[in-house]
């Protein structure tokens, strides 16, 4: 029997988590946390053997749950995330799957078969071995995204972030443009701008981040917007708003004309 923790800021999400374990014979929930505060003390408390473990909380995320938890009690975790951009986390942090919502019942006993596959399959020395890689690969301070993952059907594309020319807003989505080349994934561009090296990377447009390599000419056009002309010949407005921090970060000093 595999007692497993529910933690997502959204009621609606842990309901559906709970209802579709409902059915599980061997899965019981032995509780559920609204925030990444309570899961911390729910993990310690009831050292559950798996957590569903929400990516993306106020106040304290799931990334950050890992951290403070430690490699002492860390369970074993199925990542739930709406944004595709956190799938490459779990990869990376080996665990047992990732949910993307909105997951569907065959998704999720897809997930469920793979848990059951890995928890009895491994021995408990392995796991917890495994564990302890994940909470130590987490235990520093988060770094910057260095590659993208796109899912195309039943593919999954790992984008290098040094590929990528620019990126464009797209309502709930991200356009991510590399070179002919256009690819479609589910987060807000503020919030994957956030998670990429500002060193590398800038503001152009309310809805345009470039990446800084790729720019090859600047160009002025009126009212003191600039045109950036791309290695690729891609043009695209630099706005008012963001010239002087883009320029700064090409080593431009003083006016441009």
């Amino acid at each position: 029997m595999y007692r497993a923790l529910i933690v997502d800021d959204e009621l609606l999400a842990r309901k559906r988590i709970r209802r579709m374990l409902g059915g599980e014979a061997d899965i019981t929930v032995v509780g559920e946390c609204p925030d990444g505060l309570s899961a911390v003390s729910a993990i310690n408390d009831l050292s559950p053997d798996l957590v569903f473990l929400d990516v993306q909380m106020p106040e304290m995320n799931g990334l950050e749950v890992i951290r403070a938890v430690g490699p002492r009690r860390l369970p074993a975790l199925v990542f739930v995330t709406a944004y595709d951009t956190y799938a490459l986390q779990a990869f990376e942090a080996e665990a047992l799957d990732y949910l993307l919502k909105p997951f569907d019942p065959v998704r999720f006993r897809e997930t469920l078969q793979r848990v059951r596959r890995r928890l009895a399959g491994k021995g408990s020395d392995e796991i917890s071995e495994q564990i302890r890689q994940l909470a130590t690969r987490f235990g520093a301070e988060p770094k910057f995204l260095q590659r993208l993952v796109v899912k195309t059907g039943d593919r999954v594309l790992l984008l290098n972030l040094g590929e990528v020319d620019w990126l464009e807003a797209a309502g709930n989505y991200v356009c991510v443009h590399v070179g002919k080349q256009s690819h479609v994934i589910r987060d807000s561009l503020a919030n994957l701008e956030s998670r990429l090296d500002p060193a590398h990377f800038a503001r152009t447009h309310r809805s345009t981040v470039v990446n800084l390599d790729r720019i090859r000419e600047l160009r002025p056009h009126w009212h003191g917007d600039y045109r950036l002309i791309l290695q690729s010949g891609q043009v695209l407005q630099l706005s008012r708003r963001y010239r002087l921090a883009l320029t700064g970060k090409l080593g431009i000093q003083g006016p441009l004309a």
